[in-house]
């Protein structure tokens, strides 16, 4: 089973999207379930976790019901207030609502937060602790700006099931290497923290990106957390502004070539059905 770790839906017509700027003038229009699945069948992807995409509950609500009632979309990363004292409560009314059993893990687009070190705050350690109480991952959607932050956080809570998304988003596009390669470095040792291979043409160069300028992010990526905490993510629809979706799972099966059979199973399937408890 190829599992797609991380897609979106949206639409702008039914809801405000304020990271949707003019330079993403292309993805500003609705993207649905009837768009995927036509991508899904041609590269032989079964099954899906789709991501939040702006903080808000109601599309939480709406992405749950719609996971209850779809062929692929078997888990949901959705959006809660983690500094809300009652986050608990509203973790539980989710999961008894339409659909709540897909509900897999929370995320919060901690990059776009003005304090660097909004992931270390009290309020926020004790929601994302009522996360994993749940038996919910957190995904950490952060740059390199915010890393120091994300390895306190998951030091701090050990039995919390963590994921960096799109390799905590390197500057590809650059050709850099540090400071990320030496924050992500730092994450080797725990285990509680997996990584998302997803994301990346959308950090490198969107119309002039090679294979090569991607490899040595995926390597460093593969040293530091094995083939068995690294997972398989489309990033689609952001993944249009530079690849369609089934260029994208075959960029990562060429920067993961060197793997075995077995390890490649793991980072195209079966390592989303462990950590997110498909």
């Amino acid at each position: 089973m190829i599992v797609d770790a991380h897609h979106h839906f949206w639409d702008p017509a039914a809801a405000s999207y304020p990271w949707l700027t003019d330079e993403l003038q292309v993805l500003r229009r609705r993207f649905g379930p009837e768009d995927l699945a036509p991508e899904l069948s041609a590269t032989g992807v079964e099954a899906t976790i789709v991501v939040q995409t702006r903080a808000a509950l109601d599309e939480t609500r709406e992405f749950l019901a719609l996971a209850g009632t779809s062929s692929f979309v078997r888990g949901v990363i959705g959006w809660v207030d983690l500094t809300d004292p009652g986050v608990a409560d509203v973790l539980a009314e989710l999961r008894a609502g339409p659909g709540g059993g897909r509900l897999v893990g929370v995320r919060h687009q901690a990059q776009d937060e003005p304090d660097a070190a909004w992931l270390a705050r009290s309020d926020v350690r004790r929601g994302i602790r009522a996360v994993g109480t749940a038996g919910l991952a957190y995904d950490l959607l952060v740059r390199a700006r915010e890393l120091p932050a994300a390895l306190e956080l998951a030091r701090s809570l050990p039995d919390v099931r963590f994921v960096l998304d799109h390799l905590a988003k390197p500057p590809i596009a650059t050709g850099a290497v540090e400071p990320w390669s030496t924050l992500v470095g730092r994450f080797e040792r725990l285990e509680n923290v997996a990584c998302k291979v997803s994301g990346m043409v959308t950090e490198a160069a969107w119309r002039t990106w090679r294979i090569e300028d991607l490899r040595p992010y995926v390597d460093r990526a593969l040293d530091v957390f094995g083939a068995g905490r690294l997972l398989f993510g489309s990033d689609w629809p952001v993944c249009l502004l530079a690849a369609g979706y089934a260029q994208v799972l075959d960029v990562a099966r060429q920067v993961l070539d060197g793997l075995g059979a077995g390890e490649q199973e793991g980072v195209f399937g079966k390592n989303a059905l462990a950590i997110y408890r498909l």
